[in-house]
């Protein structure tokens, strides 16, 4: 496994990220019971990784909260990520980035996850009912008290990450030290700004959503019906099937599902799976730091992991980065 800085940070992260977002029973299955995720967090730290991102809103808590038992007597060996602004309760001060929320959000998830502070704390997503400047003032105070060691952002735009730069410096604080954007090979929007910004402002890129939802797993394809125990064949039960229907003809569209075969085509070549086809293309992409995967089964981490020692031919890049090109992009381009 490689280690990276994160961002200008002298923090040294690998660059599999372990998504918690599953981890926990809080809904109907698929999701991760402890035993199981307890496995895959043994399993991933035992492959050197030693990066586990979770939020406080992930399975109604739980989700910290198992981190938390599965690594307290080794909690020198794992950077924790965790997130805040999601709702938490029915009240108007139960969400958001004011310090209010922000300060009542951190000390819950520290209790939740056991531990005495959090190694990176990241936004979820922009709140423009807050100043930024209250947002990164609050969350510099965190780090002085040694709550917290650094700060993040998820989902911010190209602006976003501009304002949120100037308001600490302004403030005298912390800058932000990483972003925590969607991208994959179906979703390549950040390319056009965000990824950038984020490079030019000392952020690091922790990138989720590496498979599209599973699409680029291999197992959709074009005149198919999906598995009825797949994501798009009904099987997350949590979610009613008109949602589920409008989602699949989205998700398995001709485009999504050429670049799918794509993707399969080179794992194939190569032989290697298609996951870790696609994990592997994004680790080559400049300025992206650490790919964050979200196994919900130890079977699904094990062919993730192949993807962090795969190392993709130019050629294979160049031709996965072409059949995925968005709209308007000339053939070739990175």
């Amino acid at each position: 496994m490689d280690y990276v800085n994160l961002g200008r940070s002298g923090l040294k992260v690998s660059r599999a990220c372990l998504g918690a977002m599953n981890f926990g029973t809080a809904h109907t299955a698929p999701w991760c019971n402890e035993a199981e995720a307890r496995r895959i967090i043994d399993a991933f730290l035992g492959a050197g990784g030693n990066f586990i991102d979770t939020a406080n809103n992930y399975t109604g808590g739980q989700s910290e909260e198992v981190i938390g038992r599965a690594i307290k007597d080794r909690r020198d060996q794992v950077v924790i990520a965790t997130k805040a602004r999601i709702a938490q309760g029915p009240g108007p001060n139960d969400q958001g980035l004011s310090r209010l929320h922000l300060t009542r959000a951190l000390d819950a998830s520290l209790k939740r996850l056991g531990v005495d502070h959090i190694d990176l704390y990241q936004m979820h997503s922009f709140d423009a009912a807050t100043p930024l400047e209250e947002t990164m003032d609050t969350l510099a105070g965190f780090v002085r008290a040694g709550k917290v060691r650094y700060i993040g952002a998820s989902n911010f735009t190209g602006s976003q990450i501009v304002e949120a730069q100037w308001a600490a410096s302004r403030g005298g604080g912390a800058p932000l030290t990483s972003l925590q954007p969607r991208y994959s090979l179906i979703s390549r929007e950040i390319e056009a700004d965000v990824l950038t910004t984020a490079e030019r402002h000392g952020l690091g890129a922790l990138t989720y959503g590496p498979l599209a939802g599973g699409v680029l797993s291999g197992k959709y394809r074009r005149g198919e019906v999906p598995d009825a125990d797949s994501r798009y064949g009904g099987g997350m039960g949590h979610r009613g099937s008109a949602q589920m229907a409008a989602m699949a003809v989205h998700s398995l569209s001709d485009r999504n599902l050429e670049i799918a075969e794509a993707v399969s085509a080179v794992a194939a070549e190569l032989g290697a799976t298609p996951s870790a086809v696609a994990v592997a293309w994004l680790l080559a992409r400049r300025g992206v730091t650490s790919v964050i995967v979200g196994p919900r089964t130890l079977g699904q981490l094990n062919d993730y992991l192949p993807a962090f020692s795969l190392n993709l031919p130019e050629a294979a890049i160049k031709r996965l980065s072409d059949a995925s090109k968005p709209s308007g992009t000339r053939a070739g381009a990175p």
